[in-house]
């Protein structure tokens, strides 16, 4: 598990996990998309899924002004990154 701080307006790279990811945000809101998925936005006490093979294409504070945190639970092999570019 990792605990993932957004300040404000910030997003993230299209990433991939290589990993069943479970997303549970604990505060403020963030915006998340897969490839071919629609773009939601989540608040406080919503969850978000990444399959194995999905690439994470938006993850973004939505908010300019207030940060954001995220829980992340990754169900991955032992030694296996944690994080991958999205190529």
């Amino acid at each position: 598990m990792v605990v993932v701080e957004y300040p404000p307006g910030v997003a993230s790279a299209a990433h991939r996990h290589n990993a069943n990811t479970f997303v549970y945000v604990l505060e403020g809101s963030v915006v998340m998309q897969v490839a071919g998925g629609p773009e939601v936005t989540l608040t406080a006490g919503q969850t978000f899924y990444e399959s194995l093979s999905d690439v994470h294409t938006v993850s973004r504070n939505a908010s300019d002004s207030k940060p954001a945190k995220i829980l992340v639970l990754l169900v991955k092999d032992v030694g296996a990154p944690v994080t991958l570019p999205a190529n």
